[in-house]
């Protein structure tokens, strides 16, 4: 008896949807089909266990299972539930007429129970594309894919389960999720906030302009003057993310199988901050199995890389391509998948190996030509594309102990949102939706500075020893200040002030 199930392949952050055809005739082998991977070859035996552990029994039978489209390869554990639905209905130890309108997707324990999958979100968003009625998923996975308007999702959490819901659809309630209201319950909650900070009012602003522009900055500065405790409150400072936004940084995280628990909605702007021992293809990813690096999980939040100099070189060199295209492609010889990348990138880290070089109070114990050392560890093209440069120096105790309370980052975080509502109209109906993202062309357009700005910026370059990749990153800053004004021509006080953040294109620097 031949039998059709339907499942779902994950391709980076998409899904197609599969056909799974179970065939029993006369024999006694079982044969999988379809490209599968060593996981899927293996489902045989987990299949056979659980069945049997449920109270069923693995047909005496020659078993052909075909997955088709045959040129995609099926990767994971996840096809074990479909295999054993068709099965069961193939035997006719299951009478489900109506299966073939569902997509069953689930791992099996050996003992019949139901294990969560990764990439139960655009397995959901694109069983709805095809048409199908409804989704059996984990139990685990049933609040993360029923976000997916349009959709019947059922929970299922042990093979026995699956089968009563075919005898009896109706008696099972699907799962419901009211995305709007989580949306808007999960975002009404931040822990960090930048009134805990106490002084550094001029980091504050730097960090200020970074989040209205979508600006890439580096903090520069001796160990303990606060250059971690800035950079983790800086994501509450963002815009909120929009729906489209969250639903499209869900998918990453559900891919990347980084959803906790039951959660169904990555409703915060996300601030990934990975130690600086990690690899390349941890950052950017890939694998075997092309997975979602920190860059990708990062994406429309925060990527926070402490003491930049740590890091690898080969590491930090592949972010550079990524920071530009906002989107990573991960290339097999058989296939490649994209990754969205479309990050803040927030870096710290200490002057020197000492860390007290340019410390107001504290000397500098490093030999001479050794901070320059210390500080080629990051290239320049990594610098060129990051925009603000802001050296941080430690706080007074007269400012660790005033009284005052320091602004909170919900006043902070209301003069961004104005700023980027500003950008947003400028950049109607293109492909850019902050300053930092734009191209030759378009600075050319919205960034166009008087004769007594142009002299300031020249005079700068040529007196600070400024390089001449800086000329563009100042402009995109100046506009970032101009916006945060309200102001629709660039003033010369906005180009002194965005000069300012250029410390490390200075030839004398680092002496």
């Amino acid at each position: 008896m031949l039998v059709k199930i339907y499942g779902s392949a994950v391709n980076g952050i998409g899904a197609t949807s599969i056909t799974i055809e179970v065939n029993i005739s006369r024999g006694a082998k079982f044969i999988l089909v379809g490209l599968p991977d060593n996981a899927v070859k293996e489902s045989k035996e987990r299949i056979h266990v659980a069945l049997y552990n449920q109270g069923f029994r693995w047909p005496g039978y020659k078993v052909v299972v075909n997955m088709s489209p045959a040129d995609i390869r099926k990767e994971g554990s996840a096809y074990d539930l479909p295999i054993a639905m068709g099965v069961l209905v193939g035997s006719k130890q299951l009478i489900a007429e109506d299966i073939s309108s569902y997509v069953i997707m689930g791992e099996l324990s050996l003992d019949g129970t139901i294990l969560p999958i990764k990439g139960a979100l655009p397995i959901a968003i694109q069983a709805r594309k095809d048409g199908f009625k409804g989704l059996l998923v984990p139990a685990e996975n049933a609040k993360e894919a029923a976000i997916v308007d349009g959709l019947k999702v059922y929970g299922m959490s042990t093979i026995e389960e699956v089968c009563d819901f075919f005898k009896d659809p109706e008696s099972v309630t699907p799962e419901f999720v009211d995305t709007r209201a989580i949306f808007k319950q999960e975002q009404s909650t931040n822990s960090n906030d930048f009134s805990d900070v106490k002084g550094q009012q001029n980091i504050k602003r730097a960090l200020e302009i970074a989040a209205a522009g979508g600006h890439n900055v580096i903090l520069i500065g001796p160990p303990g003057a606060g250059k971690t405790m800035l950079a983790k409150r800086f994501s509450g400072i963002l815009p909120p993310l929009t729906l489209g936004e969250a639903l499209e940084t869900t998918k990453i995280h559900s891919v990347a199988g980084k959803l906790k628990g039951h959660s169904s909605l990555v409703a915060h702007r996300p601030f990934r901050s990975p130690h600086h021992t990690i690899s390349d293809v941890a950052l950017v990813g890939g694998g075997s199995v092309p997975q979602p690096g920190e860059i990708s999980l990062a994406h429309n939040g925060v990527l926070f890389l402490d003491e930049l100099p740590e890091f690898k070189r080969t590491v930090l060199e592949v972010m550079r391509q990524p920071l530009e295209d906002r989107v990573v492609t991960i290339s097999r010889s058989r296939f490649s998948v994209e990754f969205p990348a479309s990050f803040t990138l927030v870096a710290s880290m200490n002057p020197c190996p000492c860390g007290y070089y340019n410390h107001p109070e504290k000397q500098c114990v490093c030999a001479p030509g050794l901070v320059q050392k210390y500080l080629n560890r990051v290239s320049g093209p990594l610098l060129d594309r990051i925009d603000l440069h802001v050296e941080v120096t430690p706080v007074s105790f007269d400012e660790l102990t005033e009284e005052f309370e320091s602004e909170s980052s919900k006043d902070i975080r209301e003069r961004v949102i104005k700023a980027r509502k500003q950008q947003e109209n400028r950049f109607d109906l293109q492909k850019i939706h902050c300053n930092a993202q734009m191209n030759t062309s378009t600075l050319k357009k919205h960034c166009s500075i008087d004769d007594e700005a142009m002299s300031i910026l020249k005079l700068a370059m040529e007196k600070l020893d400024l390089s001449a990749r800086a000329y563009d990153r100042i402009l995109k800053v100046s506009r970032t200040i101009a916006d945060l004004e309200s102001s629709e021509s660039i003033l010369t006080i906005h180009v002194a002030e965005a000069i300012q953040y250029r410390s490390l294109d200075r030839e004398t620097w680092a002496g």
